[in-house]
């Protein structure tokens, strides 16, 4: 499989993605300490500047693991669009300034941070290329 950005063309490579798999063996999460060592990994993938296709798909299923596992368990600390945007950021060291260009305007990325407005899903989409997550984290 193929992904197209810009120019330039990366392919998915499925033994490197096996291997990936095979290194951090991502399953239903049923405890704490797991938890906490797949949010080591999903960390240390955001700290990166780029990733392969093959770490992308890792990271996205990881999340989608740790965000299972914390709803169910994490009830009354419910996330939210701005929340997970908070973290996403704070695991990557930007700003708000690092958004205005995928957002539009420092007002827009403010009010979108305080949750007084509600991403497009054309933002929530260009911002999850930015982050390499999944857009549906940005939209309620």
């Amino acid at each position: 499989m193929a992904k197209t950005i810009g120019k330039m063309t990366l392919t998915f490579n499925s033994d490197i993605y096996s291997q990936l798999l095979s290194q951090h063996q991502p399953r239903i999460i049923k405890t704490e300490e797991k938890n906490e060592k797949f949010l080591e990994t999903v960390e240390e993938l955001l700290s990166r500047s780029h990733l392969t296709p093959e770490e992308d798909a890792l990271l996205e299923l990881l999340v989608k693991l740790i965000e299972d596992f914390e709803e169910k368990h994490y009830q009354l600390n419910v996330s939210t669009p701005q929340s997970r945007l908070k973290h996403l950021m704070e695991a990557r060291s930007l700003e708000q300034a690092d958004l205005v260009e995928i957002l539009g305007s420092r007002e827009i990325v403010a009010k979108v941070i305080n949750g007084e407005l509600e991403m497009t899903k054309e933002q929530a989409e260009a911002l999850g290329k930015f982050l390499h997550v999944d857009a549906s984290l940005f939209i309620c």
